[in-house]
């Protein structure tokens, strides 16, 4: 029998009967509140979102309609009127009652989707957030014989239906009735409804009000028209105080027609970090969608806040942020791009005012120069860089040296720069946050210039060489100090330099640093690791004491007699060095400078005994 007959053999199964899902609907409710809104008030944008949509979905049939929308507060309920499309009793039964479907996939409208502030259907369902009970009276415009329908849900998932007669909603359009829940009446109270409006709304393309008050300030700050560019500055400062809190340096204009972008960015007025994420406010077709929104500018622009409307961007399903697609990647870029035009303006066009915001804010300048050379070139009269000549920029300092030297670490300065400074040599301190890349990238950008980093050996080829016959006299002296300080992995040598109160300097290199790392690991750890450790050791430079000729105290030192006291005499000048270095000490510093203290006390008072 083949395989066809023994399966026509088998009985036929009964078809499994389908099964709906049964919605729990305080239990989403709970979900929506807890999970996805960050606060209750967004039932008011939700009803706001609601009335707008519908007006635009009238107007796209009949471009004259009236667009208005009417908030009524009471003691503990709210009625929101708009003159917008509405609905007919068909409608009720296929979009109010079936959670999840979007009003906007009504037919004839598929075609001015974009043209929408909701896009994920979940409309009257965030009410119940506040609401236990809400009412729908609604008539339809594009069935005009239609009688109105009402519409009458509870927050237990029940609802009911039936039409009204015709004077009951004469005209189009639709009205939402909120009772409050227990607890949650200050809501829908008159003053924080009207506060809630004017933040939601105060930039929907339609009239807007709460009783007689106006919602919309039409048109935005940006787009109005001043007497004068002072006069704009000073109404465009009013409007950052009043939203942001703090009045800016500078306002920035963003236009990005592309995008359907205009805005905003104002200038903090203070320095912070660029690890603090500004939260920017977005308004999307002029409904305000977040205040934080905080991936909008690029990661270097942290010292602007940016206010705007925009009706490309995508909003995630709780609309309270952007969502992440190549749309907001370009739109990052641009803004990005506004921001670098107006410093390159500034720079060309009104110096004094880049000088004040770079006092401030150079550290977000700095960290765009070095991915963008364009604007390294650009700034470079202008950034602010700490060096052995003061605080120059890097044009200016090039300019004064023909290597640019610099250091690494803030340490690294701090130990060579007075002595530097004293011969002539210029260097610059990289240790600060994207200093040293930006000076690495100055060839780059300003060709013929020659950079190096500063190291131990051309500190000491800088200090003059001591006559080698008072070197010769002085042999025993420094074979004594090399003998004390060799343990620690430090050479001594003698030069000749300035300034003159500094006995002693103590130079060495991120190698010679590592070196010391690994032979005090090598001491602290076990046989295996310290057979480990010693296959590492390398030929790398040793930190080295450079005693100063020129000092009354060396030339004092190097006349003592004692080997002891020599000794003793140069561990103080190794500790005091290593403090003057700022350099962090290992425990065998800590000891020496213990033991070269307590014996020059032991010193000093044996010594006041004899006498």
């Amino acid at each position: 029998m083949d395989s066809q007959t023994s399966q026509s053999s088998q009985p036929s199964l009964p078809s499994p009967s389908p099964h709906t899902f049964q919605v729990d609907l305080r239990g989403l409710v709970d979900l929506l509140s807890h999970h996805l809104y960050s606060s209750p008030k967004v039932y008011l944008r939700e009803l706001l979102q609601n009335a707008v949509d519908a007006i635009t979905a009238r107007r796209a049939v009949e471009p004259d309609a009236p667009a208005l929308v009417r908030l009524f507060a009471e003691p503990g309920a709210l009625r929101v009127e708009d003159s917008g499309v509405g609905l007919s009793e068909a409608d009720v039964h296929d979009l109010l009652a079936t959670i999840g479907r979007s009003s906007k996939r009504a037919e004839g409208l598929q075609e001015a989707r974009s043209d929408f502030l909701g896009q994920f259907g979940i409309g009257l369902l965030a009410c119940f957030v506040v609401a236990e009970r809400i009412r729908v009276v609604s008539r339809s415009a594009r069935t005009p014989d239609a009688a109105p329908v009402e519409w009458t849900a509870a927050d237990d998932g029940s609802y009911t239906v039936r039409t009204l007669p015709d004077d009951a909603r004469p005209e189009p359009g639709t009205t939402v009735h909120l009772v409050a829940r227990a607890g949650a009446a200050e809501w829908l109270a008159e003053d924080r409804v009207l506060a809630l409006a004017r933040d939601f709304g105060s930039l929907l393309p339609y009239d807007v009000r709460i009783g007689e008050e106006a919602v919309t300030d039409l048109p935005a700050p940006w787009d109005r028209a001043y007497p004068s560019p002072a006069a704009r500055r000073v109404a465009l400062g009013r409007h950052c105080h009043d939203l942001f809190g703090f009045t800016p340096l500078d306002a920035i204009e963003l236009d990005v027609p592309l995008a359907g972008i205009r805005g905003v960015a104002y200038v903090l007025p203070s320095a912070v970090s660029p690890a603090q994420r500004a939260g920017h406010r977005v308004h999307l077709k002029g409904m305000l969608l977040t205040e934080r929104a905080e991936q909008l500018l690029p990661d270097w622009a942290f010292f602007v806040r940016c206010v705007l409307d925009t009706d490309s961007l995508r909003p995630t399903a709780s609309r309270e942020a952007l969502y992440e697609d190549e749309t907001l990647a370009a739109v990052r870029e641009a803004l990005g791009e506004r921001i670098r035009a107006w410093l390159t303006d500034l720079a060309a066009g009104d110096p004094e005012r880049l000088a004040a915001f770079l006092a401030v804010h150079h550290l977000g300048v700095k960290s765009l120069a070095r991915h963008d050379r364009e604007m390294l070139r650009t700034m470079l009269p202008w950034l602010p860089f700490e060096t052995t000549d003061g605080r120059l920029s890097l044009e200016e300092f090039a300019r004064r040296h023909r290597v640019v030297h610099f250091t690494r670490t803030v340490e690294e300065y701090r130990q060579v720069a007075p002595i530097a400074s004293a011969q002539g040599v210029g260097v610059i301190n990289g240790g600060y946050t994207y200093d040293s890349e930006l000076v690495e990238a100055l060839p780059s950008v300003r060709p013929g210039t020659v950079v190096a980093e500063l190291d131990a050996d051309t500190v000491t080829a800088h200090l003059d060489a001591v006559d080698p016959a008072v070197e010769l006299a002085l042999a025993g002296f420094l074979a004594a100090a090399r003998a004390k300080l060799d343990p620690l992995g430090c050479d001594v040598v003698l030069r000749a330099f300035h300034p003159l109160s500094v006995p002693a300097l103590h130079l060495d290199d991120r190698a010679a640093r590592h070196e010391q790392a690994r032979a005090q690991a090598e001491e602290e750890a076990d046989d295996l690791w310290a057979g480990i450790l010693g296959s590492l050791r390398g030929e790398a430079p040793r930190a080295r004491l450079v005693l100063n000729h020129l000092s009354p105290l060396i030339r004092r030192i190097g006349s003592l007699g004692e080997p002891e006291l020599i000794g003793t005499a140069v561990e103080s000048l190794y500790g005091q060095a290593l403090l003057m270095a700022q350099r962090p000490l290992r425990p065998a510093d800590s000891a020496l400078l213990n033991r070269a203290f307590i014996g020059l006390l032991e010193w000093a008072t044996n010594g006041e005994g004899d006498r």
